[in-house]
């Protein structure tokens, strides 16, 4: 054993040079390494190779998709070209029609002037007439009252010449054209490690247990409670419409109370993989960060409200939000305080929220899409994580729950189930992750549910909005 597991006889185990070393029996050996080829050919087999094999389908569908997708871009470029052509030929209508216009005033100028001078012209002719008719005659009287025209004809009227206008090109600059018709991005590599696929297997599959069970109940002493928090029942935080923030223990002592600076209730909270709170500001449009007791100040907005937030499996920062008129309203991916990506409309430009301030509530699943609980829409609108929609739940049909469904709040498991408050109907529904209804949380007396939230070890904890409790509730097997 001493070197490196060499074979050695009974002579070889009796010599100075091996005397004082361990030995194995071979046959353990044997048995050790059979146990340890059945083990990787299992692990091989059952994770490594499928995995493997999900990592060949994906480059194989990027390979499949790929000319669609440089189709896309170039069919986008020709809309642009055409957009381009479009502008231009109404932009050179307008100056036709204003070139037309022009014209018009130009002849009509030249036009009173003709008319002028002809109407001297015929003034002139009646003179000359008259001048004639005098000459011939023997009239006195009608010779001596001549008077003459000559000065009022010899001030000749000035002479009108209007120049035509002109139309100066301007010169085209290439380089400048290539940039505002728009920009091609640098093709972008990205390579992650497949650490989250190999360990997939290691959470294993939970079922929906037929009734769920109520574990515990926290008296919060909130009045109005909206907000539940946790990464564990160890420090479960809680907010409602006052400005403090409470955080309990699993029995429901209350361990530590935040103040907010403002004076205003938070918008939503949230805590990060170090267990530090994060918390909403709509008071002063900021999004801020407690960690040991020092309150800092994350992110300020402008132009928009911060509403409910989240933190990502790769430590991102998601953010709902609605814009000073109350007509819009994002989600915005932050990394540390920079802005990511902003998701707020669909492949056909429409908006994927409704535009107000009332509740959007905002999850990621495990499976990284992002959900939004938009209660004023009643839909749970989900999208991938480059923010293309992928479907929208608007609440199942029931002879019991006969109100209006409106999304309070909304939450995620290990299993990737898509939890969410129906508050107006007393229960949680329950979705598998693309959409489809699985069953409901409705036996645990609950009453007003709001904020909701699944542990690390997929205990639901669910606001009571009116109590102002919270209910930790066992719902897998």
């Amino acid at each position: 054993k001493d070197c490196s597991n060499i074979f050695v006889c009974s002579s070889c185990m009796a010599s100075e040079q091996h005397g004082r070393h361990k030995f194995v029996e071979v046959a353990e050996v044997f048995k050790t390494k059979k146990d340890d080829i059945k083990k990787d050919a299992k692990e091989l087999e059952n994770h490594i190779s499928p995995t493997y094999e999900e990592i060949a389908r994906d480059l194989e569908n990027q390979l499949a998709n790929l000319d669609g997708g440089y189709e896309k871009i170039t069919t986008t470029m020709s809309k642009q070209g055409e957009q381009w052509h479009r502008e231009i030929d109404i932009i050179i209508n307008n100056m036709k029609t204003e070139i037309g216009e022009i014209k018009v005033k130009h002849k009509d100028i030249l036009q009173k002037h003709l008319d002028e001078i002809k109407q001297i012209q015929s003034l002139i002719k009646q003179t000359l007439q008259a001048i004639r008719k005098i000459e011939k005659s023997t009239d006195v009287s009608l010779t001596t009252e001549y008077s003459s025209k000559i000065r009022e004809f010899s001030k000749l009227p000035p002479k009108v010449k209007v120049t035509l206008p002109t139309f100066i090109a301007k010169p085209i600059d290439p380089e400048n054209l290539y940039s505002l018709f728009g920009q091609i991005t640098p093709l972008s590599t990205a390579t992650e490690e497949n650490v989250s696929s190999l360990n997939q297997h290691k959470t294993s599959v939970r079922e929906l247990m037929d009734e769920p069970e109520l574990v515990t109940t926290i008296h919060t002493g909130h009045e109005k409670l909206r907000s539940v928090t946790c990464l564990n029942d160890d420090k479960i935080w809680t907010s409602g419409k006052t400005n403090d923030i409470k955080c309990f223990n699993s029995k429901g002592s209350l361990l530590q109370t935040i103040q907010k600076q403002s004076g205003k209730f938070p918008g939503d909270i949230a805590v990060d993989s170090d267990g530090d709170l994060l918390y909403t500001s709509g008071a002063t449009r900021t999004v801020n960060k407690v960690k040991n007791g020092q309150t800092e100040e994350l992110i300020r907005l402008q132009g928009w409200t911060p509403g409910y937030l989240c933190v990502t499996s790769t430590g991102d920062l998601l953010v709902t939000m609605y814009s000073d008129d109350y007509t819009q309203s994002k989600v915005v991916r932050y990394l540390g305080t920079t802005e990511k990506q902003t998701i707020q409309f669909d492949d056909k430009g429409k908006p994927l929220y409704s535009g107000n301030a009332k509740l959007k509530c905002i999850r990621e699943n495990r499976n990284r899409d992002i959900c939004v609980a938009d209660s004023e829409a009643g839909a749970v609108v989900v999208v991938n994580q480059d923010g293309k929609l992928r479907w929208r739940y608007t609440g199942h049909p029931s002879v019991t729950k006969n109100k209006p469904f409106k999304s309070q709040d909304i939450t995620t498991d290990s299993q990737s189930h898509i939890l969410t408050a129906d508050s107006d109907n007393h229960c949680i529904h329950i979705l598998d992750q693309n959409g489809q209804f699985l069953g409901y949380i409705d036996n645990c007396d609950l009453k007003g549910p709001t904020g909701l939230c699944v542990d690390i070890n997929d205990n639901l904890f669910v606001c009571e909005f009116y109590k102002g409790n919270v209910k930790k509730i066992k719902y897998l097997k």
